[in-house]
């Protein structure tokens, strides 16, 4: 693709890579064959909600030829000629045509038959934008999946959070990957052994449970069968990888100490990588996260304990370490970490479809890389978006801050200035309103929050029901429009989110022109409502966009 093209071009054409928006529910099954998960007999001019291109194999063989890495997860190539599986950006020669097969999953090919290459790397593409992006079953279960719960829960606990019967999940999963859950969180599975085996010095034997697997002759069975080794040999290998295609850093003494865990976390180019250090790092808490020289890092409770994490952004991939006390929850805090900054997104395809607007356009073209932060854990995100209620950020850090020293749960091992881990629902829940440093109603408003996610009323986990999660919020007392939709933007990770009333949107709107100006509050509510009206046309990413607006407004007030 001549590199003379315009973003606006590129990123277009790179929409067609994004197989699902807000509304496109499970039939959408006329555009994707389940046949043994091949994607085969896509309409070329099919379109689905919002105006995004279904993918057809004319598309995706294309961008093989191209060596196109922004397909890179979206979807996975197969050549019947040598029975592997690769990216669309694997450096090898370009298969006949005759001999390639298209799968939505990696699981989905290794169910066929095909083992990972060991050049591109398959199963440590960057994932699919697509899970983020849909908010039906399949891809409610995707992001659960990913979190670890099959690994954790089974099937069972997976339909259950889902509200499904497990029949049901079973049935829509495979009709649309071309394999079912446990299918699915077994390829996962062989990735963290894969991490593990080449990033620390543990034996097989405990990487093999750590990594989730029942029993040492399944793990060795996998790891044969996906990779074409035995753990042995992948132990053996580490280090030998090529440098052009390395995802690891090289091994040294202190990368295989017990605990321990450095791995490079690949996403589709651009990043501001910058601006989202920046981001973050105005809301770290004291006790709990940080921003030093280009690294993030701050405490984390996972599944089966705490940990700490730390990531730098570099090109082409973000530097990862990771502190863990229970080697099961590296895939969980792998993924938290790729919801925190984001790093499934197709930024290109974004650009692409904001860049015709003709207000965002030229933030979307002067910044190509923008994406939506998440968060690591979506209780801690809802607790601290009441704590920064009608105050600043500083205010809210200095309230978060006191909170942590509080009621936070003290490291057993603390890292510098990283300490506690965020006080968990349970224990705000218990707490006495009067006690909390911040004025009654709002702390009302916080153990209220706090006692509906402890007794479950209230889910912000990576497979909540958004629009569900939002009205059992704007149900609790203290909770408001700007209050759900920030917790809707950045816990649940929806793309798609919106918030009218912000202070920054609309200022940062009325520079531009957009919205009229004004104090009152009357002027006020004109603007969010011109507001809203207007990012009707930057649907289904309109959490990128409010993105773009706060970071004008930053630029504007240095």
């Amino acid at each position: 693709m001549a590199r003379a093209e315009s973003v606006a071009g590129v990123g277009r054409r790179a929409a067609v890579a994004i197989a699902g928006v807000r509304g496109w529910m499970s039939d959408s099954r006329q555009f994707w064959s389940p046949r043994a998960g091949i994607v085969e007999g896509v309409s070329q001019n099919s379109t689905i909600t919002g105006g995004v291109a279904a993918l057809d194999d004319e598309r995706r063989y294309q961008a093989a030829v191209s060596k196109d890495p922004r397909f890179d997860g979206v979807f996975f190539i197969a050549v019947t000629s040598t029975g592997i599986y690769c990216r669309p950006s694997c450096p090898a020669i370009t298969p006949k045509r005759a001999n390639m097969r298209f799968y939505r999953s990696a699981a989905a090919a290794q169910e066929a038959g095909f083992r990972a290459c060991k050049r591109c790397r398959p199963d440590a593409s960057p994932g699919s934008p697509e899970w983020n992006i849909r908010a039906d079953m399949v891809g409610r279960a995707m992001r659960l999946i990913a979190d670890g719960v099959v690994d954790r829960d089974g099937v069972e606990g997976l339909a259950r959070r889902l509200g499904y019967e497990q029949r049901q999940v079973r049935r829509l999963v495979t009709a649309e990957l071309g394999a079912g859950p446990l299918a699915i969180a077994r390829a996962q599975r062989a990735q963290t052994a894969r991490i593990l085996t080449e990033t620390t010095a543990l034996p097989l034997s405990e990487i093999a449970f750590a990594a989730g697997f029942a029993s040492i002759r399944q793990f060795n069975a996998t790891i044969r069968e996906v990779f074409a080794v035995t753990p042995t040999d992948l132990r053996q290998a580490r280090g030998r990888v090529r440098q052009t295609r390395r995802l690891l850093p090289p091994p040294s003494a202190d990368a295989v100490a017990p605990g321990l865990i450095r791995l490079r976390l690949a996403y589709r180019a651009p990043i501001d990588g910058e601006r989202m250090l920046g981001y973050l790092g105005a809301r770290a808490i004291p006790g709990v996260e940080e921003v030093r020289e280009g690294r993030y890092r701050r405490t984390i409770m996972l599944p089966n304990g705490p940990g700490i994490l730390s990531l730098a952004p570099a090109a082409g991939y973000v530097d990862c370490e990771l502190q863990l006390e229970d080697l099961r929850d590296l895939t969980a805090a792998v993924q938290r970490c790729r919801r925190l900054l984001d790093l499934d997104a197709d930024p290109e395809a974004v650009t692409g479809y904001l860049s015709a607007d003709p207000v965002l356009g030229p933030l979307a073209l002067a910044s190509p890389g923008r994406r939506s932060p998440g968060h690591v854990d979506g209780s801690e995100l809802a607790l601290r978006a009441v704590l920064g209620q009608q105050v600043s950020v500083a205010a809210a850090r200095r309230i978060g801050a006191r909170l942590v020293a509080a009621y936070g749960k003290p490291l057993s091992r603390p890292d510098g200035p990283l300490t506690h881990v965020f006080p968990e629902a349970e224990t705000l829940a218990a707490a006495d309103p009067a006690a909390l440093p911040m004025p009654r109603s709002r702390a009302l408003a916080l153990t209220g929050l706090a006692s509906a996610l402890a007794s479950g009323e209230l889910v912000l986990d990576p497979g909540a029901e958004r629009d569900r999660a939002e009205a059992a919020l704007l149900a609790l007392p203290g909770i408001g429009p700007w209050t759900a939709s920030y917790i809707r933007m950045r816990a649940l990770s929806d793309p798609d989110a919106f918030l009218p009333s912000d202070v920054g949107v609309l200022d940062a709107l009325a520079r531009l022109g957009a919205v009229p100006a004004g104090t009152g509050p009357a002027a006020r509510g004109r603007a969010a409502r011109a507001a809203a009206a207007l990012a009707e046309n930057w649907r289904p990413w309109r959490s990128v966009a409010v993105h773009h607006l706060w970071a004008y407004l930053e630029e504007k007030d240095r």
